[in-house]
């Protein structure tokens, strides 16, 4: 009896997988048609509320969907973290979901689920939060969040293991302008969240704010994150009443919770009064290769005593001007710690220009030359290794920005045609395995291959006819040393590459 359970709930399952749909949506839909892509539905939330299982896709086309009530992802599909649900603005296109009639406390869009990837919208004028998030297991990836009167993006309700990638907050504002973070995983929020390759700028109170009331012991991570010129208006020469930090790290009502956070590769400048800042926080702070700008006041500002256990680590970081106040850290090969002073020089350039610029076509920050250092600083190959983190050159860069000298045989060769698209991988650092999302506008042959840091072909995970649609593959480097690898998506007409991380 208990193995026809088995084979009867694995068939379950097992069907609810190939038996997958995908569902349009567009400005010129109606409700009453099937959500084909020929005959799509009018709105969003028609699609969420039609039987969605694990595996299936909703496509949004492209245009502005004006919305007075808040939008919920509340359906947890079964199945697993690799059967995901998918709620993406159609390949090529973008999806802007305007709230700006809504109520002023009423949120956009709201993820209660778990296991939802969504990606590609634009979320404005939100009476509340313009994204929040309760759930976990989800993927918000490539979203923007602005003008919204409080945080961009909020994660609180136990919100726990979401990623968060490849998103910008900014220009929000709540009307006392001390609440609008650009992004909140704050209050009540659950552990291991993580940020990776967002922005932050211009929102009337911080960047990134990790107070808690009540949660307690929790960590969250940033990685290769930006924030800049928060505590100011839109229009950047009126400063707003809210606090205006860049990173605020934690804090408490009490001054008595434990927010461990984590940074990595971060940039801090230009905001209205600190760059990164304890603000109270009895956690563990580990801050490595960030880097702090012309702050307000301080770049740095840990001058607070920790709980029992807990450590401020600071490893590989870089300050131009201010350092401030660090209370007991334990400090590895940071800039204020060598021989030579920081100078202008060390920079190929302190223009900010590009720094809101346009992502590239994956999601990705832009290049910019800011903060980047100059060849042959004293910066270069002076920090200290990390295992898992990747570097160029005998050691580590001091800062954000790693020197880049990247194998050219394995730049990216991107043929920018719509409908083509290729992910970040997920998790990253990986260990020991990993997913990779790609999307093709129309049949064709696909080669998908791994390769080392030296250009050797590791594996070929993809060689094969494949439809129009969204592929997702696996990698598991289990028999693979820790370092940096490639991935390289080649079609009849299109190529690209990406770096991941081995962290073993």
């Amino acid at each position: 009896m208990k193995l026809s359970c088995t084979v009867l709930l694995f068939s379950i399952l097992f069907i609810s997988v190939i038996n997958s749909k995908t569902l349009y949506v567009s400005t010129a839909g109606a409700d009453t048609n099937a959500g084909t892509i020929d005959f799509p539905f009018k709105s969003i939330s028609k699609a969420l509320t039609s039987s969605i299982v694990a595996g299936d896709t909703i496509f949004v086309r492209g245009g502005v969907y004006t919305l007075t009530a808040t939008l919920t992802i509340n359906t947890t599909p079964s199945g697993k973290q690799d059967t995901l649900c998918h709620l993406f603005a159609y390949p090529g296109e973008r999806a802007v979901l305007d709230f700006s009639a809504q109520a002023l406390g009423s949120k956009g869009l709201q993820i209660k689920a778990k296991y939802w990837h969504v990606r590609g919208f634009d979320i404005i004028g939100a009476g509340d939060n313009g994204i929040y998030i309760s759930g976990s297991f989800n993927i918000v990836e490539n979203c923007s969040m602005s003008q919204n009167r409080d945080s961009g993006m909020q994660l609180g309700g136990g919100a726990n293991n979401n990623k968060i990638i490849n998103c910008d907050s900014y220009y929000n504002m709540d009307p006392t302008e001390g609440n609008s973070d650009g992004f909140s995983p704050k209050l009540d929020v659950g552990t291991n969240n993580y940020f990776y390759g967002c922005r932050s700028w211009q929102n009337t109170d911080d960047g990134f704010d990790g107070y808690l009331r009540p949660s307690n012991n929790i960590t969250t991570t940033l990685d290769n994150c930006w924030t800049f010129m928060n505590g100011f208006h839109k229009d950047w020469t009126v400063s707003s009443a809210g606090n205006g930090n860049g990173f605020k790290m934690g804090g408490s009502d009490l001054k008595n919770l434990e927010h461990n956070f984590i940074l990595y590769n971060c940039l801090s400048f230009d905001n209205k009064v600190k760059g990164f800042d304890q603000n109270n926080n009895k956690g563990s702070m580990t801050l490595i290769n960030c880097t702090g700008y012309r702050n307000g006041s301080k770049n740095y500002s840990v001058p607070y005593a920790l709980d029992s256990g807990k450590v401020l680590t600071v490893t590989n970081c870089l300050v131009y001007g201010v350092l401030g106040t660090l209370f007991n850290p334990i400090l590895t090969t940071n800039s204020w710690m060598l021989p030579d002073s920081v100078t202008m020089s060390d920079f190929v350039s302190l223009d900010t220009a590009g720094v809101r610029g346009p992502r590239k076509p994956d999601g990705s920050l832009p290049d910019v030359n800011f903060m980047h250092l100059t060849h042959g600083t004293h910066l270069i190959n002076s920090g200290t290794i990390i295992p898992g983190r990747p570097y160029n050159g005998i050691a580590p860069d001091l800062g954000c920005f790693e020197t880049d000298d990247t194998l050219t045989s394995l730049k990216n060769e991107v043929n920018h045609k719509v409908g083509y698209y290729l992910s970040n991988n997920y998790p990253n650092p990986f260990n020991p395995s990993t997913e990779i999302a790609y999307q093709i506008p129309a049949s064709s042959h696909v080669i998908l291959t791994i390769y080392n840091i030296l250009g050797k072909e590791v594996e070929t995970l993809v060689n094969e006819d494949k439809r129009e649609g969204t592929y997702y593959v696996k990698f598991n480097a289990v028999n693979l040393a820790s370092g940096i690898y490639f991935y390289t998506l080649k079609t009849d007409d299109y190529v690209q590459t990406k770096k991941m991380i081995l962290m073993k």
